[in-house]
């Protein structure tokens, strides 16, 4: 029977800016001071596992050129975040109203760029499957962390993330656990088999196969500096095509950061017309 380690003590401030370092280098994210807490938090039962005392080697350890596979562990643990189906309501209830009743009946794309879990982009799926359900349509979901694109694949959720899920998409769409499953909710394998996951890191340059309509890139500007911002934007809406929407998360503010776009609402924006 395995001896349980203690979590080590508060990563010192040292430790800390080797940390925002490395993860700025890595991913682009910038951690403020203040998430110090949220660090240790995230990291602190990983070091007790490997039986490391001091934030500084485990740090050693994700930096070296071997430490890949644990680095990778690192950012999922520290970039997962929880959501939920039908967050920030009133860009679906505008994709319903304005988007999708103006796009011509070919392809309609679009990406889901910090998908998280999964509940964005099935979100959409859903919301496709009803105002699209002749028409072709297909959705791409990116995410820096492997752990969460396993956990979205899989679409299976508790019943708290599916509040939101409007009464007939859920009996529609959702499968109601039983035993084991019992207080989660499966999503259908035809909406899971309509979206395609992938992993990606928004400071490169994606390489998709197609243009997209609709771009979502919410709830993920807020974790870097201005800079980087910028050069996730470009990198993004590289990938839009002309008259396109992208959406952004309500707390996060574009002010200077989209040069040409068209602003239809704070959180909503098109990219203009040849």
């Amino acid at each position: 029977m395995g001896v349980m380690r203690e979590r080590p003590a508060e990563a010192s401030d040292q430790e800390m800016r080797l940390f925002q370092q490395l993860f700025y280098q890595h991913v682009g994210i910038h951690l403020a001071e203040s998430k110090k807490p949220l660090l240790c938090g995230r990291l602190g039962n990983r070091l007790a596992e490997l039986g490391i005392t001091r934030y500084r080697d485990y740090h050693d350890l994700i930096a070296a050129p071997d430490g890949v596979e644990e680095r990778q562990r690192a950012i999922d643990l520290i970039t997962t975040n929880e959501t939920y189906f039908f967050r920030e309501p009133h860009h679906f209830e505008f994709m319903q109203k304005e988007v999708v009743p103006n796009v011509p009946p070919h392809g309609f794309d679009v990406w889901s760029a910090a998908c998280s879990t999964g509940e964005e982009p099935y979100t959409i799926a859903m919301l496709l499957q009803e105002l699209r359900p002749g028409a072709p349509w297909r959705v791409v979901a990116s995410d820096v962390s492997s752990r969460v694109l396993r956990y979205a694949r899989r679409g299976l959720y508790p019943m708290s993330r599916g509040q939101k899920i409007p009464h007939t998409y859920l009996k529609r769409y959702c499968l109601k656990g039983i035993g084991e499953y019992q207080g989660h909710f499966l999503v259908e394998r035809a909406l899971r088999e309509r979206v395609e996951f992938k992993q990606t890191n928004l400071t490169e340059v994606p390489r998709h196969n197609a243009r997209f309509d609709v771009i979502f890139l919410r709830n993920v500007l807020i974790y870097f500096d201005r800079p980087t911002k910028q050069k996730v934007l470009a990198n993004v809406t590289s990938q839009l095509r002309p008259g396109g929407w992208l959406f952004v998360g309500h707390s996060e503010s574009m002010n200077g950061l989209l040069e040409g776009f068209e602003s239809w609402a704070p959180s909503i924006h098109r990219k203009p017309l040849p």
